[in-house]
Parts: C-alpha cells; structure tokens; sequence
C-alpha cells in the first residue's frame, strides 16, 4: 500500500456551485489531494479511501452531516470533521463538536479562509502525535536496548565468574 504525504480532504456539499468553489479554493491553496461528493452517501461509498479531514455541509438529502459524521467515526476514529454550513446556530454548532467534529464554520465572505487556517491546524496537531509516537516508540526501544545489555552483562558474569567480572572485590 502506497503511504500518501499529501492528506486527503473530502468535501460534502450539495450545492455543486459551492461544492466546486471549495475544491477549487483548497487546489488554490496546495491542498491537492481533495475529492467532492454531493451527498453523504456517495462520500460514505469511497470511505475505504481514509480521508484525512472531511469539510461537511450539516443539511443534505438522505443522510444528513450528522449521520455521515457518526459512520464515519465509527469506522475512522480519527479523521477529522470540518462542518461547513449555513446553519448559523449555536446549538447546532456545539451538537456537531459534541458528536466529534474538530469545528463548525458558518458560511460567509470568510469562511474559506478560516476552512484554511483550520486544516493547517489539524495537520499541525496530527504532526504533532506523529512526532510523539515515534519520540516514545524511541524512548521505549533505547531501554528495552539498554535493559537488554544489562542483563546479557549480568548472565555472562553469573556464566562465567572467573572471566567476566562486573564487581571487583
């Protein structure tokens, strides 16, 4: 299996008009690896694809954003959802965080930037674990390394008392 250093960003919007322009605004931006659906469901049928970050309108026909977000999850725990909506509720907005999306944006003159600035974001936190993992995965395989060495030292002195020596007395 290929490894992807581009992430994948799926977006889901019904309005084809709106759909495009926030394909063609993240392409713009060097987010290359992007795909569009117009409903949840056709985003449901490529999810064996592991998208990184999905942007999602709240309101579709047939499987709504919190439905598609709740799948989602199940299967892929740690993609990250963007809620990009016209929905300019408060409630709606915490009830979509609550579900695990990362933010909840409202369709304006900036929501584009700010879909932006919170891709970045997510990318620089999903670094961020990834340097962690591999930090402790070293740490953890230097004393597994270290212990190792101790105890062959140990074993070769029981084994061998008159040759190898670890104390002097």
């Amino acid at each position: 299996m290929q490894r992807r250093t581009e992430p994948l960003i799926f977006i889901v919007e019904d309005n084809p008009v709106y759909n495009k322009l926030v394909a063609n605004y993240l392409q713009s931006k060097k987010f290359t690896h992007v795909e569009s659906f117009l409903s949840g469901e056709e985003c449901l049928k490529r999810i064996d694809e592991k998208p990184d970050i999905i942007i999602q309108d709240y309101l579709l026909e047939g499987i709504d954003g919190i439905g598609v977000l709740k799948h989602v999850k199940k299967v892929l725990p740690h993609t990250e959802f963007i809620f990009l909506s016209g929905q300019d509720s408060v409630d709606v907005a915490v009830n979509t965080l609550k579900l695990g999306a990362f933010d909840y944006i409202v369709k304006d003159q900036m929501a584009l930037k700010k879909l932006t600035d919170k891709i970045t974001k997510i990318l620089s936190m999903q670094s961020l674990v990834k340097s962690n993992k591999r930090y402790k995965t070293g740490i953890t395989l230097f004393f597994l390394a270290l212990a190792a060495i101790i105890l062959l030292l140990v074993s070769l002195s029981l084994l061998y008392p008159h040759k190898f020596t670890l104390f002097t007395r």
